[in-house]
C-alpha cells in the first residue's frame, strides 16, 4: 500500500493539526489589512470549535499511530 498501513492516521494528523494551529494562529495574529468582504478578526466561537475539532482529531490519529 501506498505511504503503508497507517496512510489515514498519518493524513488525519496532518489535517486535524492544520486545522487547529491555522486557526490558533488566525486568532493570535489577524490580518494587518482586511480585504473588502473579508472579516477584520476571526469569530471567536467558530474559532474554538474548530480548534476543539482539530486537536481532537490529532490526539485520535496519534492514539491510532502509537497503538
Amino acid at each position: 500500500m501506498f505511504l503503508g498501513d497507517d496512510l489515514l492516521p498519518w493524513l488525519t494528523l496532518a489535517i486535524g493539526g492544520a486545522l487547529a494551529a491555522g486557526t490558533l494562529l488566525a486568532l493570535i495574529r489577524p490580518p494587518e489589512t482586511a480585504n473588502e468582504g473579508d472579516l477584520a478578526t476571526a469569530p471567536l466561537f467558530r474559532s474554538i470549535v474548530q480548534i476543539a475539532i482539530g486537536t481532537f482529531a490529532s490526539v485520535w490519529a496519534i492514539a491510532s499511530l502509537v497503538n
